[in-house]
């Protein structure tokens, strides 16, 4: 994923932790930061289905979903799945499409199927959902509504390369593009059995409790009308659990949480007016309860 995305290996990082702990990922940017690439690299490097869905106001949530079709020889209705019918599916510009066309992945994001005419259908395993979305206050978007940002395990933030990585983006992204040149490193059934192995990474209670710690306090902050769901917690131990499998490890330590705490939780804060106007970030609040919080020292699994 590197080879297309030059200089970001936190982002890259991210959006594997994300893939390991059965989630969905935001990639939040500006134009021309590499978002799309970003979601296309990772599709390309599973040996797995993969559809995109290019976000627009006159988009259907039939058009994602998929609609049943009358047919005339067997005198009955037969259901056509849309893209979402994919074991990777990439959004793109997720926020440029209405509110209604945004809610026809809450289902497929949350309960991994699709309902349709009172019919329920299973989406294939695994399942991930990589949308892109372009800042609120660029022209011609929407806001993602709060229920649908939860369900987004992880936000990353690609931003700017450096001098010498937008050097190297000229050399290797010049003459062709980069994309091209990928081939699947895993397949399907491969990462179905990694989120088998990520499930078995041990949690300790100390870890359980300074996880929770982490989200009740996020309901405490005068600077948020909204902290921090229930879901979010399990989303940040299964995000702790998936960075300790990346890092070879078969239990999960503090830092395992601290470094997936803002990806996790920063999206699903909602700030008060106040603290928009003193130019508040949530990603700043998240960074300051995590010197606030009490980092667990004695857990049994650190000793181990």
């Amino acid at each position: 994923m590197e080879q297309v995305l030059v200089g970001k290996t936190s982002v890259v990082r991210t959006a594997l932790v994300t893939l390991l702990a059965e989630g969905h990922l935001l990639v939040e940017d500006v134009p021309g930061v590499g978002k799309t690439s970003l979601a296309k690299a990772l599709a390309r490097s599973i040996d797995c289905t993969a559809s995109r869905i290019q976000f627009t106001p006159d988009l259907l949530p039939s058009d994602i979903t998929g609609v049943s079709v009358y047919n005339r020889q067997h005198e009955s209705f037969e259901f056509r799945g849309g893209p979402v019918f994919a074991n990777v599916v990439v959004g793109d510009e997720i926020n440029r499409a209405s509110p209604k066309t945004q809610s026809a992945l809450l289902e497929c994001m949350e309960e991994n199927q699709v309902t349709v005419d009172g019919a329920s259908y299973p989406l294939e395993q695994p399942f991930m959902v990589i949308a892109t979305q372009n800042p609120a206050e660029m022209e011609g978007t929407y806001a993602l509504p709060e229920a649908q940002r939860d369900r987004f395990t992880t936000r990353v933030s690609i931003g700017y390369p450096d001098r010498q990585a937008e050097l190297a983006m000229l050399d290797e992204h010049s003459a062709s593009d980069p994309l091209d040149k990928l081939s699947p490193v895993t397949d399907g059934p491969e990462v179905e059995s990694l989120l088998h192995t990520v499930r078995a990474v041990h949690l300790g209670e100390d870890i359980r409790r300074y996880a929770i710690d982490l989200v009740t306090a996020t309901r405490k902050l005068k600077e948020l009308r909204l902290g921090a769901s229930p879901r979010s917690t399990l989303h940040l131990v299964r995000a702790a659990r998936a960075q300790a499998a990346l890092f070879g490890r078969e239990f999960v330590v503090p830092d395992d949480v601290r470094a997936v705490a803002v990806p996790v939780l920063a999206h699903r804060l909602v700030l008060t007016g106040e603290a928009h106007a003193t130019r508040h970030s949530a990603a700043e609040l998240v960074e300051g309860l995590l010197r606030q919080v009490t980092v667990p020292r004695g857990d049994q699994t650190e000793r181990r």
